[in-house]
């Protein structure tokens, strides 16, 4: 099978950079579709489009919260009846996700300009689809990955600093997951192998984050833009986006895709924080000793991330959920597949029981409460 390399066409980063984003769109054409929800809209979408409308006609569509399929129908047909030339998307993961599915629906440029940055879902190309109710249903691939991805890190600055720690967390998994699909010679999410570039920066990604992560949380926290911030941004988005797409997921993604298969408060947590316990379940898997878990550990607790079972409301579940969980995570089409040897329900059920267990531990000898 080919390596493949993706990425954007182009990464912009800066502070204030809406003022001035116009210049960076021009070559994409004149009609232009912002998708936003409504709190978006009034957190920075309407001013953009204020910004937008001496150089572009725009049609404003207000995001309706899910990313599922008759929400891509919907906005894709009014994407159509508008005639745009390009699409913008403007916020958090699943409406950027719906931008990206409707681009592709009806086969024109995709601008993304996330307001968070709490996954690194703005540089992929693909789109996570979940059900009406809010249940995982299904990835969708495109032949190309966003024209444009626009962060403004004023605008990140200035959001909850726990989406922030959220987007740390989601990027953490991703050098613990490239090294599991090139240990297997898995394959990755662009639909190859892994390249070198891609696991360089799946290294990188990480470094930066133990490196500054507490620095821009703390900023973040007092909604401060400093380099450490710039930094954390670009990791969470940029590095992470190319270090998961070019170097694939394992075990990580696969438990946080298991956990939509069991019904309760656990889904009022953010992608980033469910990803944080699954990847823990998967260092638990793999058998890292001691001083790895705890670097991780660490971290986790430092950016108040949750990481017991009490923390992510599944320590009242049944077993039999708790084997729904594992059943799916270990589903063959998911990305469990990637992992260096085979994983059962129960491999995931116990490594999830046991991320428990190794972090009560850990609060107990740290004399954290």
């Amino acid at each position: 099978m080919d390596q493949i390399f993706v990425s954007p066409s182009r990464y912009i980063q800066g502070k204030g950079l809406m003022n001035h984003a116009a210049q960076y769109m021009e070559h994409l054409g004149k009609r232009v579709l912002v998708l936003a929800d409504e709190f978006v809209q009034e957190l920075a979408a309407n001013q953009l489009m204020e910004n937008l409308a001496n150089d572009f006609d725009v049609t404003k569509v207000t995001f309706n919260g899910e990313c599922s399929l008759k929400e891509i129908e919907r906005v894709g047909q009014i994407a159509k009846e508008s005639q745009v030339d390009f699409v913008l998307g403007m916020g958090a993961g699943k409406a950027l996700d719906t931008t990206k599915a409707v681009a592709n629906e009806i086969g024109v440029p995709v601008v993304i300009f996330p307001t968070l940055a709490s996954t690194d879902a703005p540089t992929s190309g693909l789109s996570v689809v979940y059900t009406e109710e809010g249940a995982f249903s299904q990835y969708l691939f495109y032949k190309k990955n966003p024209d444009l991805v626009l962060m403004d890190t004023e605008i990140i600055a200035g959001a909850p600093a726990r989406m922030m720690a959220s987007g740390i967390s989601d990027a953490l998994a991703t050098l613990v997951e490239a090294r599991a699909v090139k240990q297997k010679n898995g394959d990755t999410m662009s639909g190859g192998k892994a390249t070198i570039a891609g696991f360089a920066i799946a290294e990188k990604c990480e470094e930066v984050l133990f490196d500054y992560g507490l620095l821009a949380y703390e900023a973040n926290k007092q909604k401060v833009v400093t380099p450490a911030l710039e930094a954390i941004v670009e990791a969470n988005t940029l590095l992470s986006g190319l270090g998961f797409e070019d170097s694939g997921l394992a075990a990580a993604h696969a438990i946080h895709n298991g956990f939509t298969a069991v019904e309760g408060d656990i889904h009022h947590l953010s992608h980033g924080e469910k990803v944080a316990y699954g990847t823990m379940a998967q260092l638990v898997l793999e058998n890292y000793p001691l001083h790895e878990l705890e670097r991780y550990i660490d971290l986790y607790l430092k950016l108040d991330l949750p990481i017991t079972l009490e923390e992510i409301h599944l320590d009242q579940v049944s077993e039999e959920e708790l084997y729904q969980i594992g059943k799916s995570a270990s589903d063959p089409e998911e990305t469990m597949k990637n992992m260096p040897f085979n994983v059962t329900a129960d491999d995931v059920v116990q490594a999830i029981k046991a991320v428990d267990v190794y972090v009560k531990d850990y609060k107990r000898r740290h004399h954290i409460e």
